[in-house]
């Protein structure tokens, strides 16, 4: 996988975790996934490895 598209792909994957995190936390309404705690735990664990992807495509680059 190229530098770029770990870059890419690790930033929309925190971008993801983010908002799951968010209708997790029942901050972000209007979804079926809005005050789900699964999703408050899911969330950060997509974005802290959505990060890490980031930030390895960022390294080898």
């Amino acid at each position: 996988m190229s530098a770029r598209m770990r870059v890419g792909l690790g930033l929309l994957l925190t971008l993801i975790g983010t908002v799951w995190t968010l209708q997790g936390l029942n901050v972000l309404g209007g979804s079926a996934m809005s005050g789900v705690t699964l999703w408050a735990v899911i969330g950060p664990v997509v974005a802290v490895l959505g990060l890490t992807l980031a930030l390895s495509g960022r390294r080898r680059h």
